[in-house]
């Protein structure tokens, strides 16, 4: 057994500095690089794009990350752990195969979990008591269950750590909770019992501190952002973990950002619900019993995390067509900014009303004035410009399409000083609506291939 493994963030999320994880690889020692691409809406625009290509349906990006990445993981043996397969794994592992064969890259083991999709097995997992009922709201399933356009179960540590007992140095999944990319090694290499809940939590606290990647090192810091150097170079975390379940967040040096108590704090409070009870696949851990030291410049310990026993349910996510959204936007100049845009968005919902178009929401939002504190917003009127930007969102394709012809006649017709319609009509989106839910464990099973290269 290792005295320590360190496990590199190389991802927040699909769209991340692509530059991070060859960094991560090059800049210093590390034993496992963790990238995650997925959010709750995700999957579904993975899905979607799969239904129009069976071949798409994950990270594109994450190709070619990995074609930069093969020659050195291979070379210094680290291991790559991933939820970039998102609506479409094994499709993902084929390019990847492909990026090593023309590397001459031979005898590569890279592990794929699959299962976590079960659209097409929603009837018979309801006959069999799935529920999957809105956990937020309550909402019966049964309302958007021909609307739904995918559903993946939030699996955990289990396969991932299955695929690396099995000798994979690349693990490729779909939906899996973002923290288990982190402590399945920690479970791996220090051979912790599936029981051990305190060292358990504590590998969810890992995975949690970097599961967004340059957030803990400084990036996106509310406290002092100021003080953070050379973010355009920003060094991502590192979890330098322990068999006792002690770990230390730092970075490789020569990197910018910093790793510091309140960056770190900060990073922790990011979408916990109930601190008390941070429920994941393999426990529940309490945020409430973390402890922190800066140890020195860029590292914090992190140690003394309860954890509790595991629940009986998954989370699963599912996404459904809620009909369709557009956003059009104007600009008004001094003087009189404000007061201009304001008359714009009257005279606009006048027109819309006329037109006896249906909305489940208008929404108004002046930029530079109120777009991000809105009513808390202290209004001046004697401001440069103000951007007008007006949302809606219907059932019917027809009234946000009519909506959308409706903003460039303003310019002619409604107050002076008016730019900033460049892009010609908005087009209508369809709106993918999130639908949280739970489901017995018993009722589904992660599947765990391996194929080398």
């Amino acid at each position: 057994m290792k005295d320590k493994i360190r496990i590199a963030s190389g991802s927040g999320f699909w769209g991340d500095l692509q530059s991070i994880p060859l960094q991560q690889v090059t800049k210093g020692p590390i034993d496992y690089l963790m990238m995650d691409f997925l959010a709750e809406v995700t999957m579904s625009i993975m899905q979607k794009q799969k239904k129009r290509n069976p071949a798409a349906g994950y990270a594109k990006d994450l190709v070619h990350i990995m074609k930069d990445l093969l020659p050195h993981i291979t070379e210094k043996n680290i291991k790559v752990i991933t939820n970039g397969g998102g609506a479409n794994p094994m499709g993902c592992v084929e390019e990847i195969v492909k990026c090593a064969h023309k590397q001459g890259i031979k005898g590569l083991k890279i592990g794929v979990v699959t299962g976590d999709d079960i659209l097409d097995s929603l009837d018979d997992l309801l006959k069999h008591g799935a529920g999957l009922d809105n956990m937020e709201s309550g909402q019966h399933i049964k309302d958007v269950k021909e609307k739904l356009i995918s559903a993946n179960v939030y699996f955990g540590a289990r396969p991932i750590v299955e695929a690396l007992k099995k000798g994979a140095q690349i693990v490729i999944t779909g939906r899996t909770t973002d923290t288990s990319l982190t402590y399945a090694p920690m479970i791996h290499e220090f051979k912790w019992a599936w029981d051990d809940w305190d060292k358990l939590a504590a590998g969810v606290i890992a995975g949690h501190i970097l599961e967004c990647g340059g957030q803990a090192s400084g990036g996106n810091f509310l406290s002092d952002w100021r003080s953070v150097p050379d973010l355009a170079h920003i060094g991502f975390p590192i979890a330098e973990a322990y068999p006792n379940g002690e770990f230390v967040i730092t970075k490789h040096q020569n990197t910018g950002g910093m790793v510091s108590v309140e960056t770190v704090s900060e990073q922790l409070m990011y979408e916990i619900g109930d601190p008390t009870s941070y429920i994941t696949p393999e426990c529940v851990a309490d945020f409430t019993s973390i402890k922190l030291e800066q140890l020195e410049k860029d590292r914090v310990r992190v140690y003394g995390i309860k954890g509790k026993p595991a629940t009986d349910l998954f989370k699963v996510s599912m996404a459904y067509n809620d009909g369709y959204t557009t956003i059009g936007s104007l600009t008004y100049s001094w003087p009189d900014a404000l007061e201009k845009a304001q008359k714009a968005d009257e005279i606009l919902r006048t027109r819309l009303s006329d037109l006896g178009l249906k909305f489940y929401e208008v929404r108004t939002e002046f930029l530079g004035v109120n777009a991000c504190h809105g009513p808390l917003a202290s209004k001046q009127n004697e401001i440069n410009e103000v951007v007008l930007r007006v949302g809606v969102r219907s059932i019917h394709h027809h009234d946000v399409e009519a909506f959308a012809k409706e903003i460039a006649p303003l310019i002619l017709t409604g107050p002076p000083s008016v730019t900033g319609f460049a892009g010609g009509r908005p087009k209508p989106n369809e709106v993918i609506a999130y639908w949280p839910a739970l489901m017995p464990k018993k009722l589904v099973h992660p599947k765990v291939e391996i194929i080398q290269t």
